[in-house]
């Protein structure tokens, strides 16, 4: 082996013509297009979750308009909440670390696209050790583990707030699932160790997509904040994460240029049957 780095091929490869291989022409257009009109918008406060509608077709943007502060963010189709992101299968078709054109998707059976990214002010980010932002390597903080480590109770977990976020909507405590950590940098280190550093995001960054079917979407502000002092076992009273904690934004918009969206289709669900070998072939003579 030569001095050079080897760099492995990803197992999964966007090869023209596939579905992985997106229209990146497509998504420029809606990214910048000014043809817009905003239906929704609203500051999700500190250490708090919010449920909302994201209609297929539409573009929600995810903001720090006072700073660094990461969100976690689920998703489910609106009609049928049992097709839900799949963080670990988009990790793979996509990568760790998502930014512009990549698309979450989701569980089985159902397996495809739920939104595309059109937007990011952090595209290209990596620190001084290899971390990148918007993480798919790791998960939401939880009050299970945080009992477990610590000994103590903390209600505002972004699992908790996430669980507060979508009763309202019918769903219950088991419908959360892992997250997208939105504007949060995150590595594994020379062991493979998960690891995570301060959120780089600056007022006014933001993290863009577009809805390829009709989604619920549910986002925590994280109770770490900025995650520049991390650790747990603190409580809401007297940590210093409290002080790193802002609110994130969130904008919904209806895109009302017509023929933007004239040969776009939202995805069908995968085309395999189903059957899992249940139907026996006939081996009669």
């Amino acid at each position: 082996m030569t001095g050079r780095e080897r760099i492995p091929a990803p197992a999964y490869q966007a090869t023209k013509g596939s579905i992985l291989h997106v229209d990146r022409n497509f998504y420029t257009k809606v990214a910048s297009s000014s043809c817009r009109e905003l239906i929704e918008s609203f500051e999700l406060p500190i250490r708090s979750g919010k449920a909302f509608y994201v209609p297929r077709g539409h573009v929600c943007r995810l903001s720090t308009p006072y700073g660094p502060q990461v969100g976690d963010l689920n998703l489910w189709a609106r009609e049928n909440p049992r097709e839900r992101f799949w963080a670990s299968r988009t990790r793979q078709l996509q990568r760790s670390h998502v930014t512009v054109f990549d698309q979450l998707w989701s569980c089985l059976p159902y397996l495809r696209p739920m939104c595309t990214i059109v937007g990011d002010t952090l595209a290209g980010y990596s620190d001084d050790v290899g971390g990148r932002v918007h993480d798919l390597l790791g998960t939401r903080c939880d009050p299970y583990v945080n009992q477990m480590l610590s000994g103590k109770a903390f209600d505002f977990h972004c699992h908790s707030n996430l669980t507060r976020a979508i009763l309202p909507f019918g769903l219950v405590e088991s419908d959360v699932h892992d997250v997208l950590n939105v504007f949060q940098v995150t590595g594994l280190n020379k062991d493979g160790q998960y690891y995570m550093e301060p959120c780089p995001a600056k007022p006014g960054d933001y993290f863009e997509f577009f809805a390829e079917i009709d989604l619920l979407c549910a986002l925590s502000t994280c109770p770490g904040g900025d995650l520049s002092a991390w650790g747990w076992g603190k409580d809401s009273g007297s940590d210093d994460m409290l002080d790193c904690c802002r609110p994130l934004g969130v904008e919904i918009f209806k895109l009302t240029d017509a023929t933007l969206l004239e040969t776009w289709q939202p995805p069908e669900c995968a085309g395999y049957s189903g059957i899992h070998g249940l139907q026996m072939p006939s081996f009669a003579a």
